[in-house]
């Protein structure tokens, strides 16, 4: 047995660092600069949902499903994101929607069965990670969970999942398809919306599993509600962020954006320590992902490297 190492999971933040399609870009200036003050000190204006970050319910929901309030940063348990950890890797066609027989196959992958996933954090490998940028390819095309993959987390009571991808869901359950109050249902990389390709590619039937209006019109009201109800019972629209919702609601916490040297560790069991910012009534916060891991169970993979915004 070797000695522990720390793994960095974590995308370097800047202020060129890749964002969500509708976030402000982050403005980093000087308070005190060396020449003037003798003293280097910046102050930093961004989303705290910018890079890799984590998430409370209240960042989704108004209620979670035992009736109370959604909590807040400051409400969840210090290690709520921090414990004994397994990397799975995720195999899955490009755009794809993951659910249980992905998961399935990637827990068989790294010799672990879904029933010892209780109390753990779940980390997914789906390759997005490399593709970190400010991007169609990683914003609008990423595979991404839903309502399957949520109720699956839930089934087998994981305490956080942190994914490698632009949210924990697909980005066609959030705004950047033609969920929510501010569905932007943006232009693809054919000048067609996103949705619209989709249901080229996949079908509209497909495409249902993300689009409240079009379930219904083809499988009903009463499919709806039977897949989707108990969201639409708290108050949420179903088919906006429902693996957000299913997992916050149940005080599942989740990372998005993971990133950082993730192939190290990729099948992998670890310790995986994580902690928002201690701040009162937050929605989520920025945070340093980090592996503590046997040095040698480590993958034989080079170290990560970046490109964006002159980072190299």
């Amino acid at each position: 047995m070797g000695k522990k190492v720390f793994v960095d999971l974590t995308h370097p933040f800047s202020a060129e660092i890749p964002r969500w399609p509708y976030f402000d870009k982050p403005v980093i200036d000087n308070a005190h600069t060396m020449a003037k003050g003798g003293v280097l000190t910046q102050k930093i204006t961004c989303v705290m949902h910018t890079g890799t970050h984590c998430d409370a319910p209240r960042h989704v929901m108004e209620k979670e499903f035992d009736g109370r309030r959604a909590r807040y940063t400051h409400e969840m348990p210090v290690d709520a994101y921090t414990g004994d950890a397994v990397c799975l890797p995720i195999e899955i066609e490009r755009w794809g929607l993951i659910g249980p027989k992905h998961l399935e196959a990637a827990c068989k992958k790294a010799g672990i069965k879904a029933s010892e996933l209780e109390g753990m954090v779940v980390c997914l490998n789906t390759g997005m990670h490399r593709k970190f940028d400010d991007s169609k390819e990683y914003y609008h095309y990423s595979c991404g969970t839903g309502v399957e993959a949520g109720r699956w987390f839930v089934k087998h009571k994981v305490k956080c999942v942190a994914m490698d991808s632009q949210a924990l869901d697909h980005p066609l359950h959030t705004a950047m398809g033609n969920n929510g109050m501010t569905r932007m249902n943006l232009i693809g990389a054919s000048g067609k919306p996103i949705t619209e390709e989709y249901i080229e590619q996949f079908g509209e039937e497909a495409y249902a599993e993300f689009d409240k209006f079009t379930y219904i019109k083809l499988f009903g009201r009463e499919a709806y509600k039977k897949k989707f109800g108990d969201l639409e019972a708290i108050g949420c629209w179903g088919t906006w962020e429902p693996c957000h919702k299913l997992m916050l609601g149940h005080g599942i916490v989740g990372v998005e954006n993971l990133g950082g040297d993730l192939d190290k560790v990729s099948g992998k069991r670890f310790r995986f320590y994580c902690f928002p910012l201690r701040w009162y009534m937050g929605d989520g916060s920025m945070v340093r992902c980090v592996a503590e891991i046997d040095e040698d169970d480590l993958n034989d993979v080079p170290d990560r490297t970046y490109t964006y915004g002159g980072c190299i």
